[in-house]
């Protein structure tokens, strides 16, 4: 029994590295434009039929298919933010901005299915079916370099946060709109530039969940999103470091009493997240006054 309990806490931890490259988008997306991207659990699906296309016709590696996917994500995203996002104004935006994100995930859902029908695809690679021994347990190299990705892109967020011009004038954004745009910051600039930034690290865990998830199919955005937003609002509506510290803690937890008993696994995940919010209602690490960190 402690030999599982160990192995179930090693891959809470690596799966936990994974959703947390799919929930960091959407948390930053919400901290600079105060909406919940409805569409993020799509945009995943996107991602890995992107590197699907790649790895299967052009034969390029997944990893170095990023090189391609990323970008693409954020044009991607900048144009659904300045086509549908952007034109959205007034007291109801918000409630807006959450059907017309769900309007995006269905159109984009319904092209999937059209061109790849409902059969479910997965990634392969030497990575996703080898394993490495380590201190007596088989570890996926899929899972490693998964997890290693998405602390290097939640490092490469913090720098480009807190480290460039551009950082300066997203932080001032999610503090003061208003403000911001009194000292001259181009708001509306940010915003379709951090939309983009938010969908395109969609494509590294879109590529990674495509790899891990045993099949993938246009349906599979539905459980993704429940997921995704269970996770950013446990760790703090906005803040970056808190998607990875939430998902690192609820796949683990989640792993931890699949040993036991599996059917109460997908309960207790939720479960922890209401018994979490009750103590702390702005989840891990957020805050009332700054909403991303």
């Amino acid at each position: 029994m402690g030999r599982q309990i160990a192995e179930a806490i090693v891959d809470g931890i690596l799966v936990g590295g994974v959703y947390a490259l799919m929930a960091v988008g959407l948390t930053l997306i919400f901290g600079v434009l105060d909406i919940i991207n409805i569409a993020q659990g799509i945009l995943v699906v996107l991602g890995a039929y992107l590197s699907y296309v790649l790895a299967v016709h052009l034969h390029i590696d997944l990893f170095l298919g990023l090189l391609i996917t990323v970008p693409a994500m954020f044009l991607i995203g900048v144009a659904v933010q300045l086509a549908f996002i952007r034109p959205l104004r007034g007291q109801e935006r918000t409630s807006m901005t959450l059907l017309v994100s769900y309007a995006v995930a269905l159109i984009i859902e319904g092209i999937l299915y059209k061109i790849f029908g409902p059969d479910y695809k997965q990634l392969s690679s030497w990575y996703v079916t080898r394993s490495v021994h380590v201190l007596g347990f088989y570890l996926p190299y899929i899972y490693l370099f998964g997890f290693a990705l998405a602390v290097l892109l939640i490092v490469a967020l913090y720098a480009l946060l807190y480290r460039t011009p551009f950082g300066r004038s997203v932080r001032a954004t999610m503090q003061d709109e208003v403000a911001a745009r009194l000292i001259g910051i181009n708001v509306s600039r940010v915003a379709a530039i951090t939309y983009g930034i938010g969908v395109a690290v969609t494509a590294a865990g879109g590529m990674v969940f495509g790899a891990t998830s045993g099949g993938f199919n246009p349906n599979s955005g539905y459980d993704l999103i429940s997921r995704l937003l269970a996770i950013i609002i446990l760790g703090g509506l906005g803040s970056i470091a808190g998607a990875l510290v939430a998902s690192v803690f609820m796949l683990t937890l989640e792993s931890l009493v699949d040993v036991w008993s599996p059917n109460w696994a997908i309960v207790v995940f939720y479960a922890a997240l209401v018994i979490v919010l009750v103590v702390r209602p702005t989840g891990f690490l957020g805050r009332r006054e700054v909403r991303a960190q």
